[in-house]
């Protein structure tokens, strides 16, 4: 099309070239032609004056031959001049188009690299998500779909050479070449489901939320199947959310005596294959501005508790490991082992993290009633019958008494926790201590780098610390503090003020030998506020030779300064002291 454009406009060009004419040239050979005639009848007698006008017309034939010649002249120098443009022109169109091909090349090898390395990962979680769907709309049974996800599992390097259009295909479709798909070979990892009530960044309240999704691609990193189960709020950030899609079924789940109906959605976040459980009866349950802090709590994920192990047990799903957190998907235990393990679930097993005990959930044990189990059963000693108030069942013990596994999220051993953070649980820990065990707390490096994180005054690597220093300046104009940088300053986040070693602060400054300036931040003001001269006093009598201040109040430029960053509605309260 660029070619046929230059020709043209040179086709153009061509009408508006000078052009000579013939006719007035011959106009003026007759012309003079005659008037050479006239002058010979008038002087026929004088042959001299004959020559001298045939010698005129002549030059005159001459002078009209050089000007004809003279303007083709011209005419071939302007063609050749439009030929050069035409040819600039087209070389032009061959560069761009050049240029073009060579884009389209670049944009088809990162479409590549992006399948190889993150797509793929993406399409075999799909795919699972998608058999999900087939089990909900009839179009196979859970024995089929266990062998599709078996070699989807098997296989899911290979998946995305396979099933690369998946989105593009029906159910039916999707269903005709999963069934001429390779059952590969035997199955190398755990599958692990994660019934949650939060995940980064869909939802995010605290530190559950990072922690699911930090473990769950730590665990996918090593060759594990790991799929999380949310609550559909109105509140969630769908942005990143990949593939969204509801499934073309209704999810029935027992509540409160009768079956009720729910919409289930899926998708991929971070290459994590997430469910989201909307109720359509009880839509209100999540329908609501914050996550948590509801009289109705207990019913709201009770319900979604219930609702999740139904989706997994009617989708044919058959995990190793059912991971639940805190005490509001602590009822999974009990449901599983009293309704669920016989619905294809035997080989499954029950882990529950406790990322701290002083959330329990006391309720009447009428309640349980709700989601199926009874009351008369579990409202016991040895279950979930609370130790100092008798006449309530204690949600947390629940999941503590009917986990196969507990995890304590923590930096203390097994024994402290048990004896000094137990929070009245002590004697179920000490019951199950063998089933106890202890996780550090950790921070996702890729996400708090401070090299990239642009909270920081100024960045730093191991690398290049001269940012660092900057930083610890900024922090210390900011708390009121001596600036100083060569002043050693410690800073430490916890839970709560009881959860925090003084010994290991002063370890660092016998080691120094120096001032030392620590910063200590907790989560929770509880302590500060319904104690606070016990707060302070604790504190005093700890420090000894320190100096102590309490910050209650903390501007958000200060909190920016630290390496995290908690949600709005955390209260927070910083500690500065120094030796």
């Amino acid at each position: 099309m660029k070619m046929e454009s230059v020709i043209n406009s040179t086709i153009l060009s061509l009408a508006c070239f000078p052009k000579s004419n013939p006719s007035i040239h011959h106009q003026k050979t007759v012309k003079a032609r005659r008037t050479v005639c006239c002058s010979l009848s008038k002087n026929s007698n004088n042959g001299g004056d004959a020559n001298g006008l045939l010698k005129e017309e002549e030059e005159e034939k001459y002078n009209d031959i050089w000007l004809l010649f003279k303007e083709a002249q011209q005419n071939i120098l302007y063609l050749n001049k439009l030929r050069l443009l035409a040819v600039e022109e087209l070389n032009k169109a061959n560069r761009e188009k050049q240029l073009l091909l060579d884009k389209i090349q670049q944009l088809e090898a990162v479409n590549k690299l992006a399948l190889s390395e993150g797509n793929e990962q993406s399409l075999w979680r799909e795919l699972l998500l998608r058999i999900d769907s087939m089990v909900l709309t009839g179009l196979i049974d859970s024995a089929e779909a266990s062998g599709m996800r078996k070699a989807v599992m098997s296989n899911k390097f290979s998946v995305a050479l396979v099933f690369f259009d998946i989105r593009q295909k029906t159910d039916a479709e999707l269903l005709a070449q999963l069934r001429h798909f390779s059952d590969g070979s035997r199955k190398i990892g755990f599958h692990i489901i994660q019934i949650c009530t939060e995940m980064e960044p869909l939802v995010s309240v605290g530190s559950l939320s990072s922690y699911v999704t930090g473990l769950s691609k730590a665990l996918q990193k090593k060759g594990h199947i790991v799929e999380v189960i949310l609550p559909k709020y109105a509140c969630l950030d769908l942005t990143e959310m990949q593939g969204l899609r509801e499934i073309e079924a209704e999810l029935y789940s027992y509540f409160n005596g009768q079956l009720h109906g729910n919409r289930i959605w899926t998708g991929i976040v971070h290459g994590i294959g997430v469910t989201l459980i909307q109720p359509l009866y009880y839509s209100s349950f999540f329908d609501r501005e914050r996550v948590y802090g509801y009289s109705d709590d207990f019913e709201r994920f009770t319900y979604f508790s219930r609702a999740s192990l139904d989706y997994i047990a009617k989708s044919g799903k058959q995990p190793d490991v059912l991971h639940i957190h805190n005490w509001e998907t602590a009822i999974v235990g009990p449901l599983f082992w009293d309704i669920f393990v016989k619905q294809g679930l035997g080989g499954t097993r029950v882990l529950l993290t406790c990322h701290g005990f002083d959330s329990q959930c006391l309720e009447q044990p009428d309640k349980l009633a709700l989601c199926g189990l009874d009351p008369a059963r579990l409202h016991r000693p040895d279950r979930l019958q609370d130790h100092t108030m008798t006449h309530l069942v204690n949600i947390l013990k629940g999941g503590l008494v009917y986990s196969n596994k507990v995890v304590m999220v923590s930096i203390y051993s097994k024994e402290r926790i048990i004896n000094s953070f137990s929070h009245g649980l002590e004697s179920t820990l000490a019951i199950h201590k063998d089933k106890l065990l202890v996780s550090p707390c950790g921070f996702d490096n890729s996400t708090w780098d401070p090299s990239k994180d642009k909270f920081l005054p100024k960045n730093y690597s191991a690398d290049d610390l001269k940012g660092k220093s900057i930083c610890k300046v900024a922090l210390q104009q900011q708390l009121g503090l001596s600036k100083n940088s060569s002043t050693v300053l410690v800073g430490c986040i916890s839970t709560e003020s009881l959860d925090f070693d003084l010994n290991n602060q002063k370890a660092v400054w016998n080691a120094t030998q120096k001032s030392v300036q620590v910063c200590t931040c907790f989560w929770d003001l509880y302590f500060f506020e319904e104690n606070t001269e016990l707060s302070a006093e604790y504190w005093r009598n700890s420090l000894l030779a320190g100096e102590m201040r309490v910050l209650k109040k903390v501007t958000r430029t200060v909190i920016l300064n630290f390496p995290w960053q908690p949600h709005e509605s955390v209260k927070t309260a910083v500690v500065i002291f120094h030796f």
